[in-house]
């Protein structure tokens, strides 16, 4: 298995991503919080969690939309404009994906030509950005939210009747520090494939507005003694929403199970295979 891996690596350095060579940019996070980084992944995890991939086929481009906006916390966390430059620099290493980027909401001409939404930044929501993503998800777009995105900032309840879940700023639950997350509710959705529990250090929210029978729940943390959801889906019609809580710490995202996570969130939003992103996964992330 190791060397099945290695062999893996060797493929990837040579043929792709394309823009890993000759490339003065990372791929991974500039600055991380200060205290002890969280352990590194081994090899063998990351190969069980790729394990089952399905083979890739040509495909139309995958639009994709990052939308970012200003910082709003301490170094190393919720940096939303250096998760926008990495990772549109990221996604764009992989063949037929698109890749533009928008400052704090996507305006009417990106919306229209975009497969994925992905929001990183401090959510709001109202009648205007309800007029614009109401269509998108009935012509069977996707939408990423991830971390404090879902902050409804007195549209909560609206908001979560499109993504599931809401947040009121200063009436939720929130914890930083370890959490473990168990993925076994929905083992069988290609974005749970493979994951059974995973340990992060990170930011938990709970106590959202919405209504839990209505999402599909794909992976939970207790807090205050009962299972909290922390990353689940939503589907309405033809659109899909996928939702991740944690993604405080920038070391997040450098993780390589919680990126392979995302970028299978983001492919089955746009309704591809949820392996198109695969060889993304190890690219410099924190990896022994």
């Amino acid at each position: 298995m190791r060397f099945k891996y290695l062999i893996l690596v060797l493929l990837l350095f040579v043929f792709g991503p394309a823009c890993a060579m000759g490339e003065e940019h990372t791929f991974s996070m500039p600055e991380y919080a200060e205290g002890e980084v969280p352990p590194a992944r081994s090899h063998e995890e990351v190969e069980r969690l790729l394990a089952g991939a399905k083979p890739l086929v040509e495909e139309e481009p995958l639009r994709v939309v990052l939308v970012a906006g200003p910082k709003d916390h301490d170094l190393g966390e919720h940096d939303y404009p250096n998760w926008q430059k990495v990772w549109s620099r990221m996604l764009a290493c992989v063949k037929h994906t698109k890749v533009d980027t928008a400052w704090e909401f996507p305006d009417e001409k990106q919306i229209d030509a975009a497969d994925v939404l992905v929001f990183y930044q401090r959510g709001r929501w109202n009648d205007e950005r309800a007029a614009a993503i109401d269509p998108f998800l009935a012509r069977g777009g996707g939408a990423v939210y991830i971390h404090w995105a879902v902050d409804g900032r007195g549209g909560e309840q609206e908001m979560a009747k499109r993504i599931g879940l809401a947040s009121l700023g200063g009436s939720i639950g929130y914890r930083h520090g370890p959490i473990h997350v168990d993925f076994s509710h929905n083992p069988h959705h290609p974005i749970a494939r493979n994951l059974t529990e995973v340990d992060w250090v990170d930011e938990s929210y709970w106590r959202l507005r919405g209504d839990p029978s209505q999402i599909s729940l794909l992976g939970t943390g207790v807090e205050e003694g009962e299972p909290r959801p922390l990353f689940w889906t939503v589907e309405h019609g033809r659109g899909r929403v996928f939702v991740s809580i944690p993604g405080h710490y920038m070391w997040t995202f450098d993780d390589p199970i919680f990126r392979a996570v995302l970028l299978r969130g983001i492919a089955w939003a746009g309704r591809r295979n949820v392996d198109r992103f695969n060889e993304l996964v190890t690219l410099d992330a924190r990896i022994d």
